[in-house]
């Protein structure tokens, strides 16, 4: 297991100080807010915590209200809000400095039968093992960015998924007007045997799937984070969890925006098991400003 794995994995425990209410940390950061993957994904197991463990979330829908600062713990505040004979639903508050940054609502549903089918297909693409790894890709594309940028730093630092990209990522698309395009595909995996708590393999699926949406808005653009005069933000992300499935076995995330306008983007990503089953949906909207 890497150590940004084990980093990640630990921000996952949160501290129960009260009934109720849980309170995280974020990692040393100098660059940017608190990662907004990372804030959905401490709301989700507090919330977790709270619910039997033979109800599973099948939904998240969730706003970003503030910045995060890193440098100061977060604290998750958990409503019952109900708990029915089949679902149980949730309210989560994340504070900080006495105000709310974020909110979430999640429900959890028992497993039951009922009728089944999918429509959507997973794209074919090219498998993930004749993928470079998400590290190799960017070190070849970096000097697109000024020597001073300080997201050098931050887009250089290990992460604790493993990501190989069969689209352009931004800053080649940057590069390259004819690599621009609205849509994105990356693989993704998290390198080491997990535990079989279902919980655990939701929560590191929400924290992945705001790594790259709002980049997929970017694209279609030719643009980048530290190489385009732009500045950006998550303002809302809504998930539904199909059905089980491992994060420790490869992904594939399929995204596409179909639209942005009046400094907003909107993006969706579908995940699918490397055997073609759709588990995860996700719909997010981010601000997409151009600084003067």
């Amino acid at each position: 297991m890497n150590e940004a794995l084990k980093e990640l994995l630990d921000l996952l425990d949160l501290e129960q100080i009260e009934l109720d209410v849980f309170r995280g940390r974020s990692p040393e950061e100098r660059i940017q807010r608190v990662f907004g993957g990372q804030v959905a994904a401490q709301a989700l197991v507090a919330a977790g915590r709270t619910v039997p463990a033979e109800r599973h979330v099948h939904s998240l829908h969730a706003y970003f209200i503030r910045p995060g600062d890193p440098a100061v713990p977060i604290v998750y505040n958990v409503e019952r809000v109900r708990d029915g004979r089949s679902f149980t639903t949730r309210r989560v508050v994340a504070v900080q400095h006495g105000k709310a940054i974020f909110t979430m609502s999640a429900s959890f549903h028992i497993l039951e039968p009922g009728v089944e089918h999918q429509a959507a297909v997973m794209p074919a693409v090219a498998e993930p093992e004749t993928l470079s790894p998400f590290e190799d890709r960017m070190r070849e594309v970096m000097g697109v960015m000024g020597e001073e940028s300080p997201w050098r730093e931050w887009l250089s630092k290990p992460r604790p998924v493993d990501a190989r990209y069969v689209t352009p990522l931004t800053l080649e698309a940057h590069r390259d007007p004819a690599l621009r395009g609205a849509k994105t595909n990356v693989w993704f995996r998290y390198d080491t045997e997990l535990p079989d708590d279902p919980l655990l393999h939701v929560v590191l699926a929400a924290y992945t799937s705001d790594f790259t949406l709002v980049d997929t808005v970017l694209l279609a653009h030719g643009l980048a984070w530290g190489a385009s005069n732009v500045s950006g933000a998550s303002l809302d992300h809504a998930m539904w969890f199909h059905r089980p499935f491992r994060v420790d076995d490869w992904m594939l995330y399929a995204q596409e925006s179909p639209w942005s306008g009046a400094a907003r983007g909107l993006a969706r990503g579908e995940m699918f098991t490397r055997s073609g089953e759709l588990v995860v949906s996700v719909v997010q909207e981010a601000m997409i400003r151009m600084n003067k």
